[in-house]
């Protein structure tokens, strides 16, 4: 089993900025891709920041330019650092992280987050 935690959300005024954090646990795995989502009341949830185990980044056109994801693979840690947020980036934020695990037999893993509420005010 590979865990999931995130840290960092709160509430933050509309210009401001804030870190996430989230970190994957357990042991005999290998990361593939580390992601954000993030889910605001009554939308579905959002794919907003990836990053690959050969380091490339991509993001959703709502956050290019504001966010930047990046990775410490000794850490097995995912941050996402948020500039300049509006209202509506308001949501509760998820990391996912996808990989292998196991030793003698690798299985694929697909774990998330319980989520970080983030809350920007106008």
């Amino acid at each position: 089993q590979v865990q999931v935690a995130e840290s960092g959300g709160g509430l933050v005024q509309a210009g401001g900025s804030l870190r996430l954090s989230c970190t994957a646990s357990g042991s005999a795995f290998s990361i593939n891709a580390m992601a954000w989502y993030r889910q605001a009341p009554g939308e579905q949830r959002e794919l907003i920041a990836r990053t690959l185990s050969d380091g490339s980044r991509n993001y959703a056109e709502s956050v290019k330019g504001r966010f930047t994801i990046s990775r410490n693979n000794t850490r097995n840690t995912v941050y996402l650092q948020m500039t300049s947020l509006k209202p509506e980036d308001t949501a509760v934020y998820y990391c996912n992280v996808v990989g292998r695990r196991g030793v003698l037999s690798r299985v694929d893993f697909d774990s998330w987050g319980q989520g970080t509420q983030v809350t920007v005010s106008s």
